[in-house]
C-alpha cells in the first residue's frame, strides 16, 4: 500500500533561480517524506548550484538540452524509481496536506492513474487560475475548457468545486500520475515541447481505460504564466498546433470532419486576433496550421498505432457554447 514516501516530486527547472527560492521552501515545508527532484533544463544561470547549497536534501537531475517541457520530463523521469510521481512547476505553492488526499485516492481506487488538485490563482488566491483550475475537458472539436474557467472566464473559488471527481485532462502545471502508467504510456509526445502535452498524455491515459481525476481537498497557488504568457505569441503558436496535433491523434471517429471543423474554428479565432490588430498572434495561427500540415504524415502513422475508445464530452462546441449561448461557467 502507498505512503507518502512513495513520491517523488519533480520540478523542472530552467533558468528559475528566483522562482525555486521564493516556492522551494514551501514545497519542502508541506512534502513530508516525499523526495524532491529538481530537474534542470541545462539552465545557464546558477540555479543548480543556489539548489544545491541552500537545499541539500533535495536530488538534481541534470538534463543534456532543453528540451522544453515533454523531453526535460521525459528524460528526468528515466531515473526516478518512485512509484507515484507529482510533476511540478518551479512557480507552485503547495499548501499543508496536498499529499494526503491525492495518496488516498491513489490507494483507494487502482485504476485511477492522473490526478490533479484544486489550483488557485497565486496573485488572487479567491480565484481559480488559468492552467487547470478546477480539472480539464474537451469539446467534440478538441478545444480544451476547464471547471472554473472556459476561455478568459475565471472562477472564484466558492466551493463549488470541493469534490472528487472523473475528468478528461490534469494540468501540467501540478500533474500526479503513477510511475508505471507514465513509462507504459512511453511519456510525453516530445514534438510538442510545450503545451497541450500534458492532455495527449492524458487521451492516450483515456484510451486505455484509466482515469484521470481531480481532488478538491488538494489545493495548490499557481503564478502562471512564468515560461510564456498568455500574451505571447509563441504559447499561441504552441496551443493550435499541439491542440491539432492531439486531435487527430486521438479522436475515435470521423477525424477528418472533425478536423476541417476545427480548421475553420481556428480560422475564426484568427481573424478576432486580426481584428484586434494583434498581428503577432494573427500569424501563430497560420504557422501553426502550416506545422500541422508538415507534421500531418507522422502524426497520422501515430494515429494509426494508438489505441481509441469513444470519447466523453460535456459540451458538443465550447466555442458555440461560450461566444453565441454566452455560457460563462461550467
Amino acid at each position: 500500500m502507498f505512503e507518502t514516501k512513495d513520491f517523488a516530486v519533480v520540478i523542472l527547472n530552467w533558468n528559475g533561480k528566483a522562482l525555486l527560492e521564493k516556492f522551494l521552501p514551501s514545497v519542502l515545508k508541506y512534502s513530508q517524506d516525499a523526495t524532491i527532484y529538481v530537474a534542470d533544463n541545462a539552465s545557464t544561470d546558477n540555479s543548480v548550484a543556489f539548489v544545491s547549497e541552500e537545499f541539500p536534501t533535495v536530488k538534481i537531475i541534470k538534463n543534456s538540452q532543453n528540451g522544453g517541457y515533454a523531453k526535460g520530463y521525459n528524460d528526468a523521469l528515466k531515473s526516478v524509481k518512485e512509484p507515484l510521481l507529482c510533476l511540478l512547476n518551479s512557480d507552485i505553492e503547495v499548501t499543508e496536506n496536498w499529499l494526503q488526499p491525492i495518496l488516498k485516492e491513489f490507494k483507494t481506487n487502482k485504476n485511477t492513474a492522473i490526478i490533479q488538485p484544486k489550483i488557485l490563482d497565486y496573485k488572487n488566491k479567491t480565484h481559480f487560475e488559468y492552467a487547470g483550475a478546477a480539472g480539464g475537458f474537451l469539446d467534440k472539436f478538441g478545444y480544451p475548457y476547464c471547471r472554473g474557467r472556459i476561455f478568459d472566464s475565471i472562477e472564484e473559488d466558492k466551493g463549488q468545486y470541493n469534490n472528487t471527481s472523473t475528468i478528461f485532462w490534469s494540468s501540467g502545471a501540478c500533474l500526479f500520475i503513477r510511475n508505471v502508467v507514465f513509462k507504459e504510456l512511453g511519456g510525453f509526445d516530445e514534438s510538442y515541447f510545450a503545451h497541450m502535452e500534458e492532455i495527449d498524455l492524458c487521451w492516450r491515459a483515456f484510451n486505455k481505460n484509466y482515469k484521470s481525476k481531480y481532488v478538491g481537498a488538494s489545493t495548490v497557488y499557481h503564478v502562471g504564466g512564468a515560461t510564456l504568457s498568455n500574451t505571447n505569441s509563441k504559447k499561441t503558436y504552441l496551443n493550435f498546433r499541439n491542440s491539432l496535433f492531439t486531435l487527430v491523434k486521438n479522436t475515435d471517429s470521423n477525424v477528418f470532419i472533425k478536423t476541417i471543423i476545427r480548421m475553420k474554428l481556428d480560422a475564426v479565432a484568427a481573424l478576432r486576433f486580426l481584428l484586434q490588430f494583434k498581428l503577432q498572434h494573427f500569424f501563430a495561427i497560420l504557422k501553426a496550421h502550416f506545422s500541422f500540415y508538415k507534421n500531418l504524415r507522422r502524426i497520422l502513422k501515430q494515429r494509426k498505432q494508438l489505441p481509441k475508445r469513444p470519447n466523453y464530452y460535456e459540451c458538443n462546441s465550447i466555442v458555440w457554447s461560450y461566444f453565441i449561448k454566452k455560457r460563462r461557467t461550467f
